[in-house]
């Protein structure tokens, strides 16, 4: 054990005699690790986000979307789809094992109240969706199924944009302009943050037929969102929407939906495979460029060596056996990707608050918790990239003829 210190200790002063030398070498392994550190940090931030917001709704929902035919798995957003139609929604309703069922759409425009006003996105929600998902609320209610079939012009503020509106003054109730016509504000969300890539909280919701007939002028929706009876039975309730779809849109043979039918638990899935899949190649990105970093450790530490030959000679001649040569190469490896593990660690914690700081004052959700398990990975890995890569020049440096090592002086 007193060998082991000894030989981190004559690893320590070798280096104080390199201060720029080791200086960059350790900056070059910081700045691998702390990129890890943050990776990691923002690819949980980014799950716990994305996972979130599928939280909302019920585990017991189904969503029926448009699709490009042919490309199952592929978003539809900007193709214009328009074979999803109100009657589609009307008869997802009669089938067996469904429960509540809204249809939504989204549309963009200007929202106006006395001399305010603000561009904004339209969510058209179908009058359930106040019971399909997760919905808070400041002040007021979700619009009814009354207010949707009457097609009365009412809305639902996100908290941010009732507070560019209205400021601290109520809004439930007051009048509002959407494209120039009169809506009633029925309700005032509580802040929900980011989400899906946009400010959750800027969102103004409309009822699904309100938006297609005084809005957008249409008879198509982009999807529905259903609930079912027996949880037990979703599966069976899935292929029955999709035969439905398939017959009503005149389809056969397999490949050509305009449609895609997906549970939540397959939503949480899939998009959890995708966030584990990106997560993956970023870490192997990052750790390239460690490995980089190692390989400038093993230039570094033969340029030591060649260095020093003079002096490791004398060492052997006097006594010093190999293993001492080789633990001493190896310690000041390991010292300099520890430094730089730690180094990389602390800045990748102050890049974590300061993306924390600026998330707070945009408005978006993150946390600048580190996992405990991100500081034992970064430091384990920095070990071992010094001990994979100071092996060959501790092994030269060991395995030196003391005689021709002084004599090349």
């Amino acid at each position: 054990m007193n060998n082991f210190f000894k030989y981190f200790q004559i690893a320590v002063d070798n280096l104080k005699r390199q201060k720029m030398r080791t200086f960059l070498t350790v900056f070059a392994m910081a700045i691998g690790i702390a990129s890890l550190v943050v990776m990691i940090t923002a690819s949980e931030n980014l799950k716990k986000s994305v996972m979130s917001q599928l939280d909302i709704y019920s585990p017991n929902s189904i969503n029926v979307e448009i699709r490009v035919p042919g490309k199952k798995g592929e978003s539809s957003v900007g193709v214009n789809i328009t074979t999803f139609k109100n009657s589609d929604v009307d008869e997802i309703r009669k089938v067996s094992n469904v429960d509540k069922v809204y249809s939504y759409v989204t549309a963009q425009a200007v929202i106006k109240y006395n001399s305010e006003k603000e561009t904004v996105m339209i969510y058209g929600y179908g009058a359930e969706a106040g019971e399909v998902e997760k919905m808070d609320f400041e002040s007021g209610a979700f619009y009814t199924v009354d207010d949707e079939n009457s097609l009365s012009s009412v809305l639902v503020l996100g908290k941010k944009i009732k507070e560019e509106l209205f400021g601290d003054n109520e809004a439930v109730g007051e009048i509002v302009y959407v494209k120039g016509k009169p809506y009633k504000v029925v309700g005032v969300m509580k802040a929900k943050g980011g989400g899906f890539g946009m400010d959750m909280d800027k969102l103004v919701y409309v009822p699904s037929k309100v938006v297609q007939k005084k809005i957008l002028g249409t008879d198509y929706v982009m999807g529905v969102m259903a609930t079912v009876i027996d949880a037990g039975k979703i599966n069976e309730t899935k292929d029955d929407l999709k035969a439905l779809m398939r017959d009503r849109h005149d389809i056969e043979g397999e490949g050509k939906d305009d449609f895609e039918v997906m549970t939540m638990e397959e939503a949480r899935t899939m998009v959890d495979s995708v966030l584990s899949g990106i997560t993956f190649l970023l870490m192997a990105l990052i750790g390239i460029s460690l490995i980089v970093a190692g390989v400038g450790i093993t230039n570094i530490m033969y340029v030591t060596v060649v260095e020093r030959t003079f002096e490791i000679g004398l060492r052997m001649a006097i006594g010093a056996e190999k293993r001492d040569i080789l633990w001493q190469f190896i310690a000041e490896a390991l010292v300099l990707t520890f430094l730089g593990g730690v180094l990389g660690l602390v800045c990748g914690a102050a890049i974590c608050y300061f993306i924390y700081y600026l998330a707070v004052v945009f408005g978006f959700s993150w946390s600048p918790e580190i996992p405990l398990w991100t500081f034992v990975f970064s430091v384990a890995f920095s070990g071992l990239v010094g001990l994979i890569f100071g092996v060959y020049p501790a092994k030269k440096a060991s395995n030196l003829n003391p005689i021709e090592a002084i004599r090349k002086e």
